[in-house]
């Protein structure tokens, strides 16, 4: 297994980690900071085994299969963490995990067709986007700088969820063969 590939299966290993310290609060108030601080290097994991693999040509089928899926569980575990706060709405959450089940059901269609779909550039920034709105949900700036932190979290949530809408009709588009020839 390569570095890119191990990389990929440390953000995975990290998201039960990163739960347990969203819903149990172990110290306190600096709880959410050690979640946080887990949540932003599972998140380096995901640049770092991308860039590793490119630069060193080690993309291999199984990073392009389970780095979006690395990506998949950490984010919405992390989405779904936030919902009983109230820091994220629940249709939201829905909508964007919504995505995501189709999404790898294109791409389990795709596979036994023997066709891997590796992950679009709206799909990375996509990805880019929710974690950069799960980072400030996290962190909860309100309490020190008010509302203009509220703009700034709900306009990152809008952003997340169109670029969701966006990425899932691009993939559709773009390997619409595996609708018409993949047995949908």
């Amino acid at each position: 297994m390569n570095l890119p590939n191990k990389l990929t299966c440390l953000r995975m290993i990290m998201v039960p980690f990163f739960v347990f310290f969203m819903l149990v609060n172990v110290f306190g108030d600096a709880t959410k900071w050690v979640a946080l601080v887990i949540f932003c290097l599972a998140s380096l994991t995901d640049l770092l085994d991308g860039k590793i693999a490119r630069a060193r040509n080690l993309v291999t089928d199984f990073g392009k299969f389970m780095d979006p899926l690395a990506d998949k569980l950490l984010v919405c575990s992390a989405m779904i963490c936030l919902i009983p706060g109230g820091r994220l709405p629940a249709a939201i959450v829905v909508v964007i995990i919504g995505r995501e089940f189709i999404i790898s059901g294109f791409r389990l269609v795709a596979s036994d067709n023997g066709i891997v779909i590796a992950a679009s550039y709206w799909g990375k920034f996509k990805t880019v986007f929710q974690m950069f709105m799960v980072i400030m949900l996290i962190a909860n700036l309100r309490p020190e700088f008010g509302v203009a932190i509220t703009y700034i979290e709900n306009a990152l949530i809008i952003i997340a969820t169109v670029l969701t809408l966006i990425s899932l009709m691009d993939y559709i588009w773009k390997n619409k063969q595996v609708l018409t020839n993949g047995g949908m």
